[in-house]
């Protein structure tokens, strides 16, 4: 069978299992087992795989189709010019945390050498990619999970970056003061994450579970950052649908300054920035 004939009966089975972009990721799966452009293959109809890489596109298929995340099946996502690679022990890297960390590193450019705390760290996406930007940047990434830590450390291997990792719940581990700390905590209320979409549910639970409200953890985070902030110090936080009012409140009574939201690519309040 052709490649393009594989593909199309590929984004039959893919449709009818209701995954949302069938057609890309289809191609996306059989360019990570071929190296191949994914375009040049969905056109390809004189050649096909061997045996033994269409046995590999059957099985990569029936996991998509039962849901499993395409990031999970190819084991990587491109985040702000970087590629991370990301599996069930930590959140996928989503673009809104993309354009926070992007506005990180405007904040950061007048300063030539940073001290960053990356909080709820996952993958490592926020502090390596802060890093990578700015060499001489002091970069510490903690997270209460052993098994995201190794992801993130085996990112900062492939990447060549060097950085500081910390495991613990919050700042129970971490010491010293920084110009930046900046996080994505787990925001969703509990009573909703068991009805995210189905791809979501086979991400880490604790990296979604933000307590009934989704505000447990930035309570926690807003009352105890002041204590790792340099005086000006920025404090950038994610935050979920419909929350940004109420933690822009969490700010304003923790006497946080010139706090500012800033939204994603959808027109969601998504982002907040404050000043000790």
């Amino acid at each position: 069978m052709t490649y393009r004939a594989l593909l199309l009966s590929a984004v039959r089975t893919l449709s009818g299992a209701g995954v949302p972009n069938p057609e890309t990721d289809a191609a996306m799966l059989m360019s990570f087992l071929t190296g191949r452009n994914p375009l040049e293959l969905r056109l390809d109809m004189d050649t096909g795989p061997d045996a033994k890489t269409e046995s590999a596109f059957s099985d990569l298929l029936r996991r998509r189709a039962a849901r499993e995340p395409l990031q999970y099946l190819i084991g990587s996502v491109p985040f702000c010019g970087l590629s991370f690679h990301v599996d069930s022990r930590v959140l996928i890297p989503r673009p809104e945390t993309g354009l926070l960390t992007e506005w990180a590193a405007e904040e950061l450019r007048p300063l030539p050498a940073p001290s960053i705390l990356d909080l709820c760290c996952g993958s490592g996406c926020i502090g390596l990619t802060l890093k990578s930007r700015f060499p001489h940047a002091h970069v510490m990434l903690t997270d209460i999970s052993g098994d995201a830590l190794a992801v993130a450390k085996e990112n900062a291997r492939m990447l060549e970056l060097n950085a500081a990792f910390v495991q613990g719940d919050l700042f129970s581990s971490v010491h010293g003061s920084f110009d930046l700390i900046i996080s994505n905590p787990p925001y969703i209320p509990s009573d909703q994450c068991a009805s995210l979409q189905t791809e979501v549910l086979y991400e880490p639970s604790a990296a979604l579970d933000g307590g009934q409200d989704g505000l447990d953890f930035y309570r926690r985070i807003v009352a105890e950052s002041r204590s790792f902030l340099r005086e000006e110090g920025r404090l950038m936080l994610e935050v979920g649908f419909d929350e940004a009012d109420k933690v822009h409140d969490l700010l304003n009574k923790a006497d946080f300054h010139r706090v500012e939201i800033r939204k994603d690519l959808s027109g969601i309040d998504r982002m907040l920035m404050a000043c000790k």
